[in-house]
Order: structure tokens, then sequence, then C-alpha cells
């Protein structure tokens, strides 16, 4: 399977996200830039989690339908075509990292699935559904790492 390379402005990998991308900051999603998709990717797929989360794997952002030759997005943005399902906080969109006060830094994987067919998903998927519905069908895949503690 073929690598995507997925990066932010905003943080390195295994760095700590600013707290403007956080809940308790402007609760703005982070910059982030991708490359390496494959070109016959019919979508790409994102993925924003927290596998420290006390209640388990906890969805912060879920978009479908990303144009799979777009190269990224803006702060606070959509990516270029798609569309951002209910994340764990039951929102629409983004909802930043909100670890509790006093744990040790959580990991926030943003993962990007180059898909080659359209992922077909409900509107408040679970992380663990996502995994499932992209399990199958991705012909790519990149991740990156940041780190949030309160």
């Amino acid at each position: 399977m073929a690598d995507i390379d997925i990066r932010s402005s905003a943080f390195n990998d295994h760095s700590f996200v600013p707290r403007r991308y956080a809940l308790e900051g402007e609760n703005v999603s982070p910059p982030l830039v991708w490359s390496g998709a494959p070109d016959d990717a019919a979508e790409l797929v994102l993925l924003c989690e927290d596998p420290d989360a006390p209640s388990g794997t906890f969805a912060h952002w879920i978009v479908v339908g990303i144009d799979p030759h777009s190269g990224g997005t803006e702060p606070g943005q959509c990516p270029p075509g798609g569309t951002e399902l209910v994340n764990g906080f039951g929102e629409r969109g983004w909802g930043g990292p909100h670890p509790p006060p006093g744990d040790e830094a959580h990991r926030y994987f943003f993962r990007l699935y180059a898909m080659a067919e359209p992922c077909v998903l409900p509107d408040a998927p679970s992380a663990d559904q996502v995994h499932r519905a992209v399990e199958e069908q991705q012909l790519a895949s990149g991740t990156l790492v940041g780190l949030y503690h309160r």
C-alpha cells in the first residue's frame, strides 16, 4: 500500500498542537497539507482521533468526499470537496483536543485515506466505524500525530 505524506505548518509530527486549535482555544481545525494520493483514488477520507480518551477512541474530525487531487486545507476550513460528519462531541465538523485536566498528553492521530470507491458512513460514525469502512477500500494512507494536554 502506498503512503500519503500529511503534514501541518502548525505543528510537527509527534509535537504539541498549539492551543489555538484546541477546544479551549479558538477551536479551529489546523492547516494540513498532503501529497502522494494515488491518481486513481475516488476520494480522500480524513479522521482525527484520540485513542487516549478515557471513554475509548474519540473522533474529533471526520471528513469524507475530499477531492483526491487537493493538496490540503487552511485553518478552520473543510478540505476541498469534503463533507464533515458529526464528531464525538455531537457536532458537525472539527472538535479540538480537550483531554481531562492533569492527564498525560493525549495523542491526536490525523489519518488520511485514499479510497478506491466513495466511503459510506452514517452521519455520526465512531472512529471504529470509520476504520472498518476504509479497511477494504483504501489505496493509500498517511498519519500525522499531534499531542495535547491541559
